[in-house]
């Protein structure tokens, strides 16, 4: 499994931006599997947040972070990154990375097979 390591979260006003990174512990995670990224309010599910594919770097949002939210890689420096901008409360989570064996990035939690520890993002009003 590959080993990766959030960070970047912190405490924000609303109408703020952050960038958040995942460094994998192997550079070629990032080129080799499909990159996610979770998010868990307190007392919710886990939810799908973002992803990018393996081939051609095709990116798929929630509908809740479209147009607000960006995916990309960094495949030289092994890290996935998650650019938040015009963040809420409803914002406020733990962001987890994961990865994916290649192939249609998938919105499903149980689709990833690596997890890191998570990074918290709090928004206030």
């Amino acid at each position: 499994q590959a080993q990766l390591v959030e960070s970047g979260g912190t405490l924000v006003q609303s109408g703020d931006s952050l960038r958040l990174s995942c460094a994998a512990a192997d550079r070629r995670t990032v080129m080799w599997y499909t990159m996610g990224w979770f998010r868990q309010a307190p007392g919710k599910e886990r939810e799908f947040v973002a992803a990018i594919s393996r081939v051609g770097s095709t990116t798929y949002n929630a509908d809740s972070v479209r147009g607000r939210f960006t995916i990309s890689r960094d495949s030289t420096k092994g890290t996935v990154f998650l650019q938040l901008n015009s963040l809420t409360p409803e914002d406020t989570a733990v962001y987890y990375c994961a990865a994916a064996q290649p192939g249609t990035p998938s919105r499903l939690v149980g689709s990833y097979e690596s997890w890191g520890r998570g990074t918290q993002v709090t928004v206030q009003d």
